[in-house]
């Protein structure tokens, strides 16, 4: 097994601003905690992140918010949306990490790694095709998914796994008429941005191909590990992806501060196995995990190198 690294140092000088959330703090304590572990880091393929191109951002996204994104970059510092907070480093920051997505299905699919760890900043899943929101300039893991079925024959179906305490309406939305990329998402409901209900499956040809599992805040970590195990199991009937795609969020963490969710590292865990039994099964164990929310300091880069510890170890 070899799991690809993927990242940029201009992940960190995305600056959003003093107190916020979804700061660089984030990208240095998960690398610190990556590196620090001497055993780990010299089993791990480090890559630095290349640019992606225009035209695979925008095989997802629409041209004015490329365009948009740019304009409000170029003049410093500003908003994109309320929450949404953007520099002068920020457009290299969103370009460098869908490309170290895309990068990521390049390294798995020339059999140079078996799966990858993309820990991006911004996070992708709330951005639409349409518009940045909720901290997401560019969609990461949908512009890898749409990268991997243009630039691969092998790869026609692809399945992304988000389990982030927020759900990823961006990511639902670019697929909700796609039966060729299947989304999952389990997440706390009522909570922002308010989109995830259980009846939130697709339209038209995509009807069926979105499954939704909400979840009440305090739910405890067996029951979430429960629904999760068993939606895969029911996905797993219906659809047989070529590539598994993670939106890899820790914010529903025991104790982050933006989430009320109570899973602790080892749930986290056993998470990332059941998905490595299913690509396993499925697709040649291929799986990109891309980084999305996580906001306590604290734990963070614990957390990550857990979940980076059990793509690194052999499947069961």
């Amino acid at each position: 097994m070899t799991t690809a690294i993927i990242h940029h140092p201009v992940f960190k000088e995305h600056d959003t601003g003093p107190n916020h959330p979804e700061s660089p703090s984030r990208y240095s304590v998960v690398m610190k905690s990556l590196h620090d572990d001497a055993e780990l880091w010299s089993k791990l393929l480090e890559v630095q992140a290349r640019q992606a191109p225009r035209g695979d951002v925008q095989a997802c996204h629409a041209p004015q918010l490329y365009k948009q994104i740019e304009r409000v970059v170029s003049k410093g510092t500003g908003y994109l949306d309320a929450d949404t907070v953007v520099s002068m480093k920020s457009m290299d920051a969103a370009l460098h990490g869908a490309g170290a997505a895309c990068q990521a299905i390049d390294l798995i699919m020339s059999g140079e790694a078996t799966n990858a760890f993309v820990p991006v900043r911004p996070p992708g899943h709330h951005a639409t095709a349409e518009r940045a929101m909720g901290f997401c300039l560019f969609n990461n893991v949908a512009v890898a998914a749409r990268y991997a079925q243009n630039h691969y024959p092998e790869i026609e179906r692809v399945a992304i796994v988000d389990w982030d305490v927020h759900h990823g309406n961006g990511t639902q939305g670019v697929f909700y008429d796609d039966p060729t990329v299947f989304f999952f998402s389990t997440h706390q409901y009522p909570w922002y941005p308010g989109t995830g209900a259980r009846g939130e499956s697709g339209i038209g040809r995509g009807v069926g191909y979105t499954l939704n599992v909400p979840l009440r805040a305090g739910t405890p970590a067996m029951e979430q590990k429960r629904m999760f195990d068993a939606a895969l199991d029911d996905i797993n009937g219906a659809f047989r992806p070529d590539l598994i795609m993670i939106s890899a969020g820790f914010d529903s963490h025991n104790g982050d501060p933006l989430g009320q969710l109570l899973l602790e590292d080892e749930d986290f865990v056993s998470l990332t196995r059941i998905v490595k039994g299913w690509a396993k099964e499925a697709c040649r164990g291929r799986i990109v995990s891309c980084l999305e929310g996580g906001y306590n300091l604290q734990t963070l880069g614990e957390t990550v190198r857990a979940h980076v510890i059990e793509l690194q170890n052999e499947p069961s």
